[in-house]
């Protein structure tokens, strides 16, 4: 397992990171952004391999004796790394969360909520500070005993000006064989199977799709995870005629994609998972000038300034949700797609990168104060 040292402008304290979801991922990329201001060594943990990233970190960490360790995700190899550093080792550690961890681990393992509810209130009672993807999961974190905390939303890693949306709408459609005056309604994240949901991001399309009498409606999923194969059976003799499945795409290529869309899904849960979430995608969406259909969530509220539809239902898997979106595909007009798509802002305050940058290193240093 290698070790990369990143240095960028120097400051006096000297962090160890890493991320649970791996080395190289998108978390990973985004955790090293946020800290770009600091001295970095950056630990290559391998989500494959658990139990040995576990304690090559606590040894790495104890041998290069950081003045803090940051963490960006909350799986258990990495968190209790973390908390072992911190009780037996004095070294102080921040984490960055983008769910709440017991609440999301229920929707597999309703078994182990408890466990994990012990767990994710440990993280947070004996860190010296939470960076949440969202308000949300801030307070959530302050009320289960996180010193102090701040807003990370996240940012797009691509932006394209209005000539290069349209050219990139053209390529990706021409390539998957999309009809140009195809209204594409349209999705992209890991396509994770839940078992005891039935679904996963797409389903939902795919399922309002079945309700509708409208030939010039498409649908283009984006993504991969052992979700696909189910979708690709319910797609039927649709798929690659209007049901567009390309699988995982370069995180370079994202926001092309989103631009072949016309109305994007952003699926989530009205409870204690979806409740807290931004969407790792609305910043992407955003960018790509895609107006979203998504649940009655706080987001969709606080974000909204006339470029999102918002649709009843607590969950995205449930006939409430999927007729209102099937009614949604039925009606809508592309006079009232540009509409909303004229209402997205040019930028949002919140995902504004250098902003997030100089937030966290404020954070931080203000931890050592």
């Amino acid at each position: 397992m290698l070790t990369t040292s990143v240095k960028a402008i120097k400051q006096n304290i000297k962090i160890f990171v890493f991320a649970t979801k791996g080395h190289g991922t998108n978390e990973e990329k985004r955790i090293l952004k946020l800290l770009e201001n600091f001295e970095l060594v950056n630990f290559d943990f391998d989500r494959s391999q658990k139990l040995k990233s576990f304690f090559k970190l606590i040894q790495q960490a104890i041998a290069e004796r950081p003045n803090l360790v940051v963490m960006e995700g909350t799986g258990t190899a990495g968190g209790f790394a973390c908390l072992l550093l911190r009780w037996f080792y004095g070294i102080p550690y921040v984490f960055s969360s983008g769910d709440a961890v017991a609440p999301f681990i229920g929707l597999k393992y309703p078994i182990l909520v408890p466990l994990f509810r012990i767990y994710e209130q440990m993280l947070y009672a004996f860190c010296a500070g939470f960076i949440g993807w969202t308000p949300y999961l801030v307070g959530r974190a302050l009320t289960f005993g996180a010193p102090k905390g701040m807003t990370a939303a996240g940012w797009s890693f691509v932006s394209l000006d209005e000539e290069r949306l349209q050219a990139s709408r053209t390529k990706i459609r021409n390539s998957l064989g999309i009809p140009s005056e195809a209204l594409v309604f349209g999705i992209l994240g890991a396509l994770v199977w839940n078992k005891r949901a039935g679904y996963c991001y797409g389903y939902e399309l795919i399922q309002a799709f079945r309700q509708i009498d409208r030939d010039d409606v498409c649908l283009l999923i984006v993504g991969d995870g052992d979700g696909l194969a189910t979708l690709k059976e319910l797609a039927g003799d649709d798929l690659n005629r209007r049901i567009f499945l390309p699988g995982n795409v370069p995180l370079e290529e994202v926001t092309d994609y989103m631009a072949a869309m016309d109305v994007g899904s952003l699926p989530q849960s009205v409870d204690l998972v979806g409740s807290f979430r931004y969407t790792t995608k609305i910043s992407e969406y955003v960018s790509a000038k895609l107006p979203v259909v998504t649940s009655q969530i706080p987001m969709a509220y606080d974000l909204d300034e006339g470029w999102l539809w918002r649709l009843p239902g607590t969950k995205p898997w449930e006939e409430v949700y999927l007729n209102a979106l099937a009614n949604l595909m039925a009606s809508v007009t592309r006079e009232e797609i540009l509409e909303k798509r004229k209402a997205i802002p040019v930028e949002i305050e919140a995902f504004k990168v250098e902003d997030q940058t100089q937030k966290v290193k404020n954070f931080i240093d203000e931890i050592f104060c």
